[in-house]
């Protein structure tokens, strides 16, 4: 995903130049890793543009802070506003990516973190797809998910990303697209950046939370759908062979959206196309987002 420049980010209360947007080298969220953050989209529809579950993701921010000892000093309703400001002033109208992100400032030098000041900052800007949307080739990564007694995967923080960036290195230099992790136990987790479902005989499965997997936002919207949808759907540890032999598969994620699994480890998945279930999970995802189901525009925020 290229970043493309715009003229503003938000940083700690002000809106300062994208040039200006800077940080000391001795910023203990660098060295450590002491941050958390939220990747949310904005969609263009109807002459507007939209952010697609913009509370529910300032939540979780919220939420990833607490766990961390890292005290927001703004509501939600001012994070929601901070946001559609930014947007505004940049005059974004197009399909764009905004990443707010709470970190460690420059302060104490060390392990522990109380010390050192909390920052704040949002950046958004136009993005293209981060997947290919017709489908990609994955690999089972040899690094294992880190489990949530290591490390929270409940909150969406920055070092615990060091962990999918080893499995989408491994992936990339194998000639895959992306990397699927397993758990400790060896079930299967979730991708190096984005959750995973699976279709076998009409029934949908995807990994519970035990899994240590990342609690998305785009996986809960795509769990109602399935609801709307009618079809079955458990939620249960799933076998790594489960994984080969399955009808379909999906990955789902702010910014892999839903992409198809097309092969997984050289195995075809199902006939080696978009399945019938992808196909209406995802048709149905994109009219919500397009702002043609009534009963989802609550999900959607009007920027304009």
């Amino acid at each position: 995903m290229k970043i493309q420049p715009v003229d503003y980010v938000w940083m700690d209360g002000k809106f300062v130049k994208w040039d200006e947007a800077k940080i000391h080298v001795m910023t203990h969220g660098l060295h450590y890793g002491t941050g958390v953050f939220e990747g949310i989209r904005a969609y263009p529809a109807n002459g507007n543009l939209y952010v697609f579950r913009l509370k529910d993701h300032l939540k979780r921010l919220i939420n990833s802070a607490k766990i961390y000892m890292m005290e927001i000093n703004y509501t939600i309703e001012e994070l929601n506003e901070v946001i559609l400001e930014l947007l505004r002033k940049n005059k974004i109208k197009e399909l764009c990516y905004i990443r707010p992100i709470v970190f460690r400032g420059l302060g104490e030098f060390g392990l522990n973190p109380l010390g050192s000041p909390i920052q704040i900052a949002v950046c958004a800007f136009p993005v293209g797809a981060y997947l290919e949307k017709g489908g990609v080739s994955v690999c089972t990564s040899s690094w294992c998910r880190i489990p949530d007694v290591s490390i929270p995967s409940t909150a969406k923080a920055c070092g615990s990303y060091l962990n999918s960036v080893l499995a989408k290195i491994e992936a990339v230099q194998n000639g895959y697209d992306e990397a699927i992790f397993m758990d400790i136990n060896g079930y299967l987790s979730e991708g190096a950046g984005e959750n995973i479902f699976l279709v076998k005989k009409g029934v949908i499965y995807t990994p519970p939370i035990s899994s240590s997997i990342l609690e998305g936002i785009t996986r809960d919207s795509i769990i109602k759908i399935i609801s709307d949808l009618g079809y079955p759907f458990v939620e249960r540890p799933i076998l790594k062979s489960e994984l080969y032999v399955c009808d379909e598969a999906f990955f789902t994620g702010t910014a892999a959206e839903i992409t198809p699994i097309l092969k997984v480890d050289n195995r075809v998945i199902g006939d080696g196309k978009i399945g019938e279930v992808t196909s209406k999970i995802r048709e149905f995802f994109f009219e919500i987002i397009s702002y043609k189901r009534p009963s989802y525009q609550h999900w959607l925020t009007k920027v304009y």
